[in-house]
């Protein structure tokens, strides 16, 4: 077994699509329309997505402008080479940081966190071995 995709449903398509691609670096991979059932699908990632790296999946149910996020839902984390320079990178391109870089609580591993147009957390772990990969540079 391997992690496919995570699926988020969202209220805009074209702007999640905008924030997951100019924001934090994204490709968008694929998209499709069902008419039959009023929904589309749009799946993002960084590189070419499967196999080689899990895909997100942002799902928007025509008509639908939000949702109720709930308190079960945690976060998607992204690797990242330098997590001070991603939040600048973030803010620059219009994107909101929830919390600036720095050390976790209790530790010294340096995240932050930022939130889609959706309200969904994304946190950013600072690791060196992420300095190759797709993504924010």
């Amino acid at each position: 077994m391997r992690l496919l995709h995570t699926m988020l449903r969202v209220g805009n398509l074209q702007r999640s699509i905008d924030f997951y691609t100019k924001v934090l670096g994204m490709n968008l991979l694929r998209t499709s329309e069902n008419p039959e059932y009023k929904y589309s699908l749009a799946f993002i990632g960084y590189g070419e997505g499967n196999p080689a790296q899990a895909e997100i999946e942002l799902t928007y149910n025509w008509g639908t402008e939000s949702y109720d996020l709930g308190s079960a839902y945690g976060h998607i984390a992204l690797g990242v080479p330098d997590a001070y320079a991603a939040c600048d990178k973030i803010k620059a391109a219009g994107g909101n940081v929830t919390r600036e870089a720095g050390p976790v609580k209790g530790g010294t591993t340096v995240i932050a966190f930022v939130t889609d147009p959706d309200g969904y957390k994304i946190e950013l772990i600072q690791r060196k071995e992420d300095a190759s990969g797709g993504g924010l540079r």
